[in-house]
């Protein structure tokens, strides 16, 4: 069973910068794709970026391209999430999940939650003056 744990979130001001770390444990090699989410209050949780397992093909959803960067270490299981020009809008409750499919390459659309099958808890990041 897989145990993911996120860290790195906080206050931060308009403009400023945060990174996100997700590690995970459980797993002897990361052959699998991973993903940021983020959900803000009364709001469904919204893919923010995702990265197949060899990191080759970065997806981001529109609202956060060109200011967020998702990266992996597979030797230490762990993702990143690189988050610069913060807004008041990220706002949210960040998370971290594995994908339920092995070695998956890319997507044929846009990453869905349905393909993620191993959440983190979540970290808070709140964009505030």
């Amino acid at each position: 069973q897989l145990h993911l744990v996120e860290s790195g979130g906080g206050l931060v001001q308009p403009g400023g910068s945060l990174r996100l770390s997700c590690a995970v444990s459980g797993l002897t090699k990361n052959y699998y794709a991973m993903a940021w989410f983020r959900q803000a209050p009364g709001k469904e949780r919204e893919l923010v970026s995702a990265l197949p397992w060899r990191g080759r093909t970065e997806y981001y959803s529109d609202s956060v391209k060109g200011r967020f960067t998702i990266s992996r270490d597979n030797t230490k299981n762990t993702i990143y999430l690189q988050m610069n020009s913060l807004k008041p809008e990220d706002t949210a409750v960040y998370y971290c999940a594995v994908d339920q499919t092995l070695f998956r390459q890319s997507w044929a659309g846009s990453p869905l939650i349905g393909d993620f099958g191993s959440w983190g808890q979540g970290t808070q990041v709140t964009v505030s003056s």
